[in-house]
């Protein structure tokens, strides 16, 4: 598995693309939407301090469909917002009204992303903006960036916010060592298999499993706040939103129920010998879902952030499912068969490159169904951490990369 290359959503807009499959990832933008407006203020106030006075705003992860451009009105209405408070604080005419100050968006994802699908629907989106905004709507432009937000993006200093939804939970690549390789002298003399019968971290997966999975998280959040602090204006902003756990039981966290009951499909498809078993337990999602104070954590020692904003709140399974209140599920069949189809659409890509396209229909029928029976038990939720974070004006690294506090050197930009 080749994460730069085989992880995207599901294409097009088809009955399983993730553009008719995305309400989930919605919800959660909506969610966020005072975090975010908040984060676009502070960001609007550092970009008037430079000279040319526009906005960049980076959308990481921006995937296709609605949702992209659902981030970019958002930015544009918290940009518009701010210039009417603006006007609003000129008193008597007596001052000069706000320049008007552009917007820059860069739209980032890995190169298999679906691009065509976004600027084929940026044209409509322009002319709903220009209907519904106004003389209101800011002068903005938008621009596709192909590439890993695990590895640089942009010129020093030169964004003012990033947002990113339910991306940073996926690793920068798949776990190689968990079959027999690279984990301790006892696993590799036995030659087994560490993780068997999981696609991730469930109720029988081994602590040493457990400790890469981690691992992998610490070192990749670390180098996303590395690259981010070196790309972000004096004061810059980020708003992120991905999915976590409630508790530090990582075996037992809802999402690991969702990718065990996916795991427990598989096992009927090897049951019926339509999978090979060494394929199943060589499929390793490069995912991982922290705690809070696994990300609180990462971001102290990285001592390039200051936390202006963090939480967690709950999404249902079932991204139609609005009754955020209650423990009922109404419908559960149709609920499991909703829960298969926004989850196809995330990993359909990543199943159909290791076990081929052939098994994807049965698969997300039987999935459907091991959700069905799990919700009729109990109403499972996803949970989602939401962070912003300011830059501090000091860096943590110097210009070669080496990792050094200058805060503990008294140097000061």
């Amino acid at each position: 598995m080749k994460v730069e290359r085989d992880l995207h959503m599901s294409r097009g807009d088809g009955q399983t693309s993730y553009a008719s499959n995305s309400r989930l990832q919605e919800k959660s933008i909506l969610k966020t939407r005072p975090v975010l407006h908040e984060a676009v203020a502070a960001a609007r106030a550092s970009a008037s301090l430079s000279s040319a006075g526009a906005i960049v705003v980076a959308d990481l992860g921006c995937s296709s469909g609605p949702n992209t451009l659902l981030v970019v009105s958002e930015v544009l209405d918290a940009v518009a917002a701010g210039r009417r408070e603006a006007e609003l604080l000129v008193t008597g005419g007596q001052q000069p009204p706000p320049p008007v100050q552009h917007v820059q968006f860069f739209l980032n994802d890995l190169p298999g992303n679906d691009f065509n699908l976004v600027f084929q629907s940026l044209e409509l989106f322009k002319k709903l903006a220009a209907r519904d905004k106004g003389d209101s709507l800011p002068p903005y432009y938008v621009a596709g960036l192909p590439g890993s937000f695990y590895t640089r993006l942009f010129p020093d200093r030169s964004v003012h916010l990033f947002h990113s939804s339910y991306c940073l939970m996926w690793r920068s690549k798949a776990r190689t060592d968990l079959t027999n390789q690279q984990v301790v002298p006892e696993e590799l003399a036995r030659g087994t298999v560490l993780n068997e019968g999981n696609i991730y971290i469930w109720e029988a997966t081994p602590p040493s499993v457990v400790k890469l999975y981690r691992k992998q998280f610490q070192e990749d959040f670390s180098l996303f706040l590395k690259l981010r602090h070196k790309e972000l204006a004096s004061n810059g902003q980020m708003v992120l939103a991905f999915l976590g756990r409630k508790n530090q039981d990582v075996l037992r966290g809802e999402v690991s129920y969702m990718w065990g009951l996916l795991a427990q499909a598989l096992q009927s498809l090897v049951k019926e010998r339509r999978v090979e078993k060494e394929k199943l337990d060589s499929f390793n999602l490069p995912f991982y879902a922290p705690s809070v104070d696994e990300v609180r954590d990462v971001i102290r020692q990285s001592e390039a952030f200051d936390i202006n904003h963090i939480h967690l709140f709950e999404s249902n399974w079932d991204p139609h499912d609005d009754l955020d209140d209650s423990d009922l599920v109404l419908d559960s069949a149709q609920s499991g068969v909703n829960v298969a189809q926004s989850i196809r659409a995330v990993i359909e890509p990543l199943v159909a490159h290791h076990f081929g396209e052939h098994i994807l229909d049965d698969l997300f029928e039987i999935y459907a169904r091991n959700v069905a029976a799990h919700l009729r038990k109990v109403k499972t939720k996803y949970p989602v951490i939401v962070l912003s974070l300011a830059a501090r004006r000091a860096p943590k690294y110097q210009a070669n990369g080496d990792c050094y506090s200058l805060f503990a050197h008294g140097q000061f930009m």
